[in-house]
């Protein structure tokens, strides 16, 4: 059953999410990580056939949760979306930071790629600072040791302050120093000591005048470092969370709204605006994941290394990074709409052969012209215009992004992309639907071209031609039947 605030005594639906528990011992557990990192995998193996899934309140995100059990507790699964930062840029993001923050779950395990922790490091940190009941779980570690990479995870967990454990989310018996991290950190007497962040002086002086501030307000719920970064930065999407979480505007309070603003004004000095005070937080974040990283992961020899910087290089240069991105997407746009071609004429074939065998069959049972026009030539023809004109370009369209997302590349087209998404309010990571919606013009256009021959001229028993459609990339010629058609 879905369990309320006042039922369990816990904040879950803080975040607009309803948790389904099956008992109030029920534990919730977050399960947070960068994309592709194997977190589905992982979830899918803990909770195999108990889970569900919905979308986020308002949003068209999809969540997930299901239910797991270690040999002391059971817990509740929440799939978050999948999120390279907490700095919310996206519908995904903001979603990924209120769960965590606002949501109040018992404990928060973010699933790290054993193949390249330093980048998946950026996100541990960030959590570290919300959450202090944190679980690094290091996934692919058999894609680590077959690339000659060691890791060492004692070590790591003790310069992160936290549980580190390995696994391979393919072989379910790996999961299990999971479950008993889990069980650690969801105890009560279960104390920690996360790693601390070293900012700049100045945004370290600016954040301890409002550090107390906020710690009393928000009544320790909430942490109030992070907390004060976020407010410093003018976060205006978490300034509308933090509001809806504490039942009232939280900046009608003068002495708080007063020492936030005046904190302000001494930081513009050194940071005139909201990028760099965000590039000065952002380096730190990422120098402390490369001194651990230089502590805790041996790479293979140098060359490999030296060889993937060298690919990055080219290809998220400012110089090469946009023309090289462009070609391969003209490449592949070429390749789908020109290669649709042939299976879209044969599948048009095949529909409008079985067309002409149903029309003949109504013929025969002297079925009335108007059940034809709207059975056959209406639903049908439209039906299977759809099919054969969408079907091919998108069998194509996903395999190609799919063997760019293997390759690695994606990402880096989300990264080229981020900056001049940033413009729009978006993010690099919606290259690919830009793309989709871009590639999706060229069916829709004959689609729609089509409908309005069938709805301008229906049921003529003039020849229809396909092929006079400007741009089809479907050639069909096919004649309505005639009225003595028989089987």
């Amino acid at each position: 059953m879905g369990l309320t605030n006042a039922a369990v005594g816990l904040h879950a639906l803080d975040s607009g999410l309803t948790i389904e528990k099956r008992s109030p011992e029920n534990k919730v557990i977050a399960l947070a990580g960068n994309p592709n990192v194997g977190k589905s995998t992982i979830f899918n193996a803990l909770t195999g056939m108990n889970q569900h899934t919905g979308n986020w309140p308002g949003k068209t995100v999809t969540n997930a949760q299901g239910f797991c059990s270690s040999e002391k507790n059971s817990y509740v699964l929440v799939d978050i979306p999948g999120t390279y930062s907490l700095m919310a840029h996206s519908a995904e993001e903001e979603i990924a930071r209120n769960f965590l923050c606002f949501g109040e779950p018992d404990a928060i395990v973010v699933v790290c790629d054993a193949t390249c922790l330093e980048r998946n490091l950026n996100l541990v940190l960030q959590t570290l600072e919300i959450s202090h009941r944190v679980v690094v779980c290091v996934n692919l570690m058999d894609e680590a040791k077959r690339k000659n990479i060691q890791l060492d995870l004692p070590l790591l967990s003790r310069r992160l302050g936290v549980p580190v454990v390995g696994c391979s989310a393919h072989h379910k018996n790996s999961l299990q120093p999971l479950l008993q991290a889990l069980d650690q950190v969801t105890s009560p007497d279960f104390t920690a000591s996360p790693l601390k962040i070293h900012y700049p002086k100045s945004i370290e002086q600016a954040v301890s005048m409002v550090e107390p501030l906020l710690e009393e307000k928000t009544g320790g719920k909430l942490n109030s470092r992070w907390l004060s970064l976020r407010l410093l930065y003018e976060d205006a999407s978490l300034i509308h969370e933090l509001s809806d979480y504490m039942g009232h505007d939280f900046f009608q309070d003068q002495e708080l709204h007063g020492g936030i603003t005046l904190t302000r004004k001494q930081l513009k000095r050194a940071f005139p605006n909201k990028e760099v005070w965000n590039d000065a937080i952002v380096a730190a974040l990422v120098s402390t994941a490369e001194k651990l990283s230089r502590e805790t992961v041996t790479l293979p020899p140098a060359s490999y290394h030296q060889k993937d910087l060298a690919i990055d290089r080219i290809l998220t240069s400012r110089l090469t990074g946009f023309p090289l991105m462009l070609l391969l997407l003209a490449v592949i746009f070429w390749i789908t709409i020109s290669g649709a071609n042939y299976p879209s004429s044969l599948l048009a074939d095949f529909f409008f052969h079985v067309q002409d065998y149903l029309s003949a069959l109504f013929f025969s049972l002297h079925a009335p012209d108007w059940l034809h026009g709207l059975l056959v030539l209406g639903l049908y023809r439209v039906l299977a215009w759809v099919v054969s004109v969408m079907l091919p370009p998108m069998a194509i369209f996903f395999p190609l992004f799919t063997l760019l997302e293997d390759a690695g590349y994606l990402p880096r087209i989300a990264y080229n992309l981020d900056k001049p998404f940033q413009c729009c309010r978006a993010c690099g990571k919606q290259a690919l639907t830009m793309c989709m919606g871009f590639l999706l013009f060229f069916p829709l256009s004959q689609i729609l071209r089509y409908l309005l021959l069938v709805f301008c001229s229906p049921w003529s028993n003039k020849p229809f031609f396909f092929s006079s459609l400007p741009g089809n990339p479907v050639q069909i010629h096919r004649p309505f039947y005639p009225r003595t058609a028989s089987l």
